[in-house]
């Protein structure tokens, strides 16, 4: 194997962010876009969690954590400096208080529960960011940075839930800040990857784990 071999999934948001930074740090790398009703035998073998996305180095050591990847993509090459912007805990508090209302709100029906509070408590979450955005172009200063990329895929799925009614919502500089990066060439490019793909991200069926 010469280069890395990246599992993915188009739709996913861990896969996305873990996309986006391979291709910002300009590592040569294998993309392999599965199924997740059949998954190949060579990323179970790699990671018997079986969720994606999934890096598998030249040297066999397997990667299966999305910022995990991202991080160590950057440590390899970071020519924009995304690594200068890495706000832990705000990306902690994506992944756990943002994700879990972002589930309840956008498949009510699996997790038994009234969406449009879990819809509320979301919108409180991203009203943190836009005090941000309202002052800056990106959560970290004027430049993105690996904590824009590893928020915005999440933030795109609670838009997409209905988007005429977060257009209608007092945040913003959120609205602005994910227009530019769905917008930008570098979103387009990681999209681009596997646009063939009809598959279902983990969390649009509920018999699959969710990534990380």
């Amino acid at each position: 194997m010469d280069h890395p071999i990246l599992y993915s999934f188009r739709r996913c948001p861990y896969a996305m962010r873990a996309r986006m930074a391979l291709l910002v740090s300009g590592m040569r790398f294998e993309l392999h876009e599965v199924s997740l009703r059949d998954k190949p035998a060579a990323m179970l073998a790699a990671s018997p969690k079986g969720t994606v996305p999934v890096l598998v180095l030249p040297d066999k050591r397997v990667i299966d954590q999305s910022l995990d990847i991202m991080r160590h993509a950057l440590a390899q090459n970071d020519p924009e400096h995304w690594l200068a912007g890495d706000d832990a805990a705000l990306i902690a508090a994506n992944d756990g208080r943002f994700k879990h209302h972002l589930d309840r709100y956008k498949y009510p029906d699996r997790h038994h529960g009234d969406p449009i509070e879990h819809r509320t408590a979301g919108l409180a979450l991203l009203a943190d960011l836009d005090a941000r955005l309202v002052v800056t172009t990106n959560l970290c200063g004027e430049r993105r940075t690996l904590t824009d990329i590893a928020l915005m895929p999440f933030v795109r799925q609670f838009a997409a839930v209905d988007r005429n009614w977060f257009d209608a919502q007092p945040v913003p500089g959120v609205m602005r800040w994910l227009d530019a990066h769905i917008a930008s060439p570098l979103f387009v490019s990681a999209m681009a990857q596997t646009r063939d793909s009809a598959q279902a991200c983990p969390a649009d069926s509920v018999k699959l784990r969710q990534s990380k």
